[in-house]
Parts: C-alpha cells; structure tokens; sequence
C-alpha cells in the first residue's frame, strides 16, 4: 500500500539521496527544479512556496488543495495524497529522484590527483 507523501517521508528521501542528483542542491546546475507529479493525471507541480514563489527545494505547502489530505493546527500541510510523488522537472520533462541521480553522476576522482 502506498504512502501519503508527508514533510517526514520527503526528508527521508533526501537523506537516502544525499549527494546524488536525487536532491536539489546536487542537481540544480544541471537545470532540474523540485517537482511534484500527480500519478493519476499526470501534472507536474513546481515545488512553491506558500505564495506561489518556486522553491529551491521541496515544499508540500504550495499544492493545490485537491492534493493536499492533512493540515495541522496553524493550517500547514503535512500530507498530501497517496499518489503525489516528489521528484523533479527539466526542460518540461518529470523525472523521479532515481532517474536524477542517474542523470547528474558525480565525477569520479581521478587517480593520482
């Protein structure tokens, strides 16, 4: 069963692409911005602030509110609906974090340097 995608799952995420282009500050110069991708109707989503500004990383409170699936006290989204993924956008293109992380290889060392 999936998961409702939530602030603590795209940390786990992060972590779990630390220093690949599966995260924002990896890829960014390779021209990918944060993303969010609607499964069921296939629109791509630029990460945003609350005030529609784009985000340098991925913020669920800038979704719309027929993804958003749980708001906490003060109105902050902390879960949007099973079939949000994170992942990013390039040249109008959606890419899942794998498929960034296989696209932004980091250089390996050479020898002897």
């Amino acid at each position: 069963m999936a998961r409702a995608l939530t602030a603590e799952r795209l940390k786990c995420e992060n972590t779990a692409f630390q220093g690949t282009g599966g995260v924002s500050a990896c890829n960014r110069d390779h021209g990918f911005r944060p993303a969010f991708l609607d499964t069921e109707t296939g629109t791509v989503y630029l990460s945003c602030n609350r005030n529609g500004q784009p985000a340098p990383f991925h913020r669920l409170d800038g979704l719309p509110e027929e993804l958003i699936s749980e708001r906490d006290d003060r109105g902050r989204v902390i879960a949007v609906k099973q079939r949000v993924v994170s992942g990013f956008e390039r040249d109008g293109c959606f890419y899942t974090r794998e498929q960034a992380a296989c696209f932004v290889v980091p250089p390996t060392p050479r020898q002897g340097s």
